[in-house]
Order: structure tokens, then sequence, then C-alpha cells
């Protein structure tokens, strides 16, 4: 198929089959396994892994292209924004025995990445194992260390909920057309018994202690913590990259709407 890729889209097609066959050999998938993938575009990896699964989900925006796979006998089309795709009942359709929980793969869009890793947090529950395809400047930021230049609202939020691991480096050369960032593939698991808190009170004082990454913490979460009369213990004399993410948590737990 020919497809000119589209800018709006953020399409840029993988094309390397050495690096293709690199990210199955790292997902390992399985007949009878309850995979979808997220923009399949030209279907170089999801050629490999409906071979391996037998069949596959796929969810693709792009009506061309979502029209070109529903040619494929062993592939279910989604025709989607993914961030509109509801993954609990998409996991009460697929996963039957000897499927788990949902295995989720793709190269997903640059321009709105985060916004998928942050769509699918609320699905996590539901999921086995994601692996993704993302500029490696976010995947820097998603295993980033406290202390760290690239630790922040990203690392917090997705490690509270994951482990974590950069298990693929991707040149721009491996992709049709070549992006101007290099690319690198994570394994996400999700933690099998992650520390109970309401996730929307975590996301806000994240947000908040990040918002003036450069200052101390008395100047942005200390004044909020203040506001919301929270008369516990947490030190703000430190910026907040410096601050872990079991106290992130343990602070939202303490500090409940």
């Amino acid at each position: 198929m020919k497809h000119v890729a589209r800018k709006r889209f953020g399409q840029h097609f993988l094309s390397d089959a050495g690096i293709i066959d690199s990210i199955v050999r790292e997902i390992a998938p399985r007949p009878g396994d309850a995979m979808v993938e997220i923009g399949p575009g030209l279907a170089a990896l999801t050629q490999p892994l409906v071979e391996r699964l037998g069949r596959l989900t796929v969810i693709e925006l792009d009506r061309d292209l979502a029209q070109h796979l529903r040619g494929h006998g062993q592939l279910d089309v989604i025709e989607s924004d993914v961030l509109k795709v509801d993954f609990a009942a998409l996991a009460g359709q697929l996963v039957v025995p000897p499927a788990t929980a949902l295995r989720v793969v793709g190269n997903l869009p640059y321009n709105i990445s985060t916004p998928i890793l942050f769509h699918l947090l609320d699905f996590a529950h539901l999921v086995a194992d994601q692996h993704f395809m993302l500029q490696k400047e976010v995947i820097d930021r998603m295993v980033a260390p406290p202390a760290s230049s690239a630790y922040g609202r990203l690392s917090v939020m997705l490690q509270w909920r994951y482990t974590m691991e950069n298990v693929l480096f991707v040149p721009p050369e491996s992709f049709d057309p070549p992006p101007r960032v290099d690319s690198a593939v994570v394994r996400m698991v999700p933690l099998a018994e992650p520390p109970a808190v309401d996730a929307a009170r975590l996301g806000e004082i994240v947000q908040v202690a990040f918002s003036q990454r450069r200052k101390l913490l008395r100047h942005t979460l200390g004044r909020w913590l203040e506001q919301q009369g929270f008369g516990g213990q947490f030190d703000i004399q430190r910026r907040a990259e410096e601050v872990p993410v079991a106290e992130y948590v343990a602070l939202a737990q303490a500090a409940r709407a």
C-alpha cells in the first residue's frame, strides 16, 4: 500500500526489519494472548505479531489505513482515536482463557504519547504488560530516578503504577519518514499490588509540585497544602525532583480531599 505519512497524525512508519524483529522478541507474543496494537500504520509490526498470535485487535485513527487493514483476515480493526477507546470494555471482549489480561503494544504517535500513557493508566489493573515505541526523551523521563533532571510528573505518575524498563534503542533511520529524534522501546508492567491512592489527588499534588520545579516546594506545594488545611509532616525545603515517588504517594494518602 502506498501511503503518504500525515503530519497531523504524527505518522512515522517503522521500516527496519532488524529493529522489527528485535521489538517482536521483546514483546514475545504467544498464541491466545489478548493483544491490542495502537497505531498499526502500514502493519510493519502488525504482521509478525499476528503471525504468532493468530488474531490481533488494532486501533487506527487514519481512515485510509483502517480500511486497508480491514482486508486482513486476522485483524479486528477499531477505527478510533485511542483516547476515546474504553479499554475496560475491550478487555471484557478479548480476555478469555488462556489469556488473563490485556497486552498492549504500539508505535505511539509522538505528538500525543503522554496523553495516551495517562489514558491507559486508568486501565492498568486490566493489563498484563505494555510495550511502546516512543521518543527516547519521553522514555528517559518515564524511567528517571529522583534527583535527576529527567525526573518529573510523568516519572512519578507512571512509576507509582508500573515497573518500567527501556529495552531497545531505535535510531531515526529505522523509520520512513525519519523523525528528527531518537526513539526507544519501553516495557511497562503494572505492579501487582500498587499503593492504594486516589489517582486524581496524586496527580494534583504532583502537578502543583512540578509547576515551578526550580523553586523549593515551600513556594508551590507548601502553599497548596496550607490552603488545603493539611496539618501533617512533609519536608517542603526541597525541590520537587528530590522527592521519591513513595513520598508523593504517602502525601496523597495523608492529604485526602
